[in-house]
């Protein structure tokens, strides 16, 4: 019985495998890789890439790893093994970790949370800035959240891409997953501004409030004011900031204060759809009694 090509290079296939610097491939990655292999293999160009691929998950350590995303499916060929935030950032390499994933790798939450936040940002839009009206706030804060539907399921992980404001990547850090390769993700003042902003993809308000205490002596709140400014929200997003460092309990006047100089003419609110609404004074803010 002849053996064919592919068979007889197997051991060549794995070892080109094993020592290449990625353990993640696109389907165009792994054509390349047999075009530019195909003469040293003496595979015949009758071979196609799809049947290289269907070799490749049957004889070697080649698996397949599928998101079905409401717009499109997207497959990526994983070598042997990677972590899960190796895979999902392979989806979009140019973005990062926010949310609930950046609370858990900032060491922000207690949780292990099954849902992992990838943020891909769009492109830089020309913004027209329009006067706050105080009715149309009432009105946005009692409508619910707007929830990305961009999300997949994978191996018990609720995989949520977002398409995240420009912001140049405004506090993007580099750092290790639990499994040691390198990931991005917001630092502790951006993720504690992202996490106020949208807690719905955080744990919610009384997980986001747990994260500020957690940030105790390990976050500059001047370098969040700072980028607070830069990130130039329409909406007040300061006084639910000012807030919360006030109810975490563990934070100095003087650092407080630094929020408290950003202007207060507007009511705002915690969340969206809350029902039994305390207010305070000092923040021009609604939120739950129960907090």
């Amino acid at each position: 019985m002849r053996i064919s090509r592919l068979k007889i290079a197997k051991p060549d296939i794995q070892k080109l495998f094993d020592n290449f610097p990625s353990r993640i491939f696109t389907r165009s990655q792994i054509d390349q890789i047999l075009t530019e292999n195909r003469s040293f293999w003496r595979v015949s160009f009758s071979t196609s890439v799809q049947k290289f691929i269907d070799f490749l998950l049957k004889e070697t350590k080649l698996k397949l790893a599928k998101f079905k995303f409401p717009s499109r499916a997207i497959i990526r060929y994983i070598w042997e093994d990677a972590s899960i935030y190796e895979i999902v950032l392979s989806l979009k390499p140019e973005s990062y970790f926010t949310h609930f994933t950046a609370m858990y790798r900032q060491e922000l939450t207690k949780q292990i949370p099954k849902a992992i936040y990838l943020n891909f940002e769009q492109l830089p839009k020309y913004r027209v800035d329009r006067e706050l009206v105080q009715q149309r706030i009432d009105f946005a804060f009692k409508k619910p959240w707007r929830v990305s539907q961009n999300k997949a399921l994978y191996k018990g992980y609720n995989v949520c891409i977002l398409n995240g404001m420009f912001t140049d990547k405004l506090g993007v850090v580099e750092t290790s997953s639990p499994y040691g390769e390198k990931i991005s993700v917001t630092n502790i003042e951006r993720t504690l501004i992202d996490i106020t902003v949208r807690p719905i993809y955080s744990g919610g308000i009384f997980e986001v409030l747990k994260a500020y205490k957690l940030a105790k002596g390990r976050v500059s709140v001047n370098k969040l004011a700072a980028m607070l400014k830069k990130l130039n929200y329409i909406y007040p997003y300061h006084q639910a900031i000012g807030f919360y460092l006030e109810k975490a309990g563990v934070y100095r006047n003087t650092q407080i204060n630094l929020i408290q100089k950003f202007d207060r003419k507007y009511d705002f609110y915690l969340t969206h759809q809350m029902k039994d609404l305390s207010y305070s004074k000092k923040w021009h803010l609604y939120f739950p009694k129960g907090l």
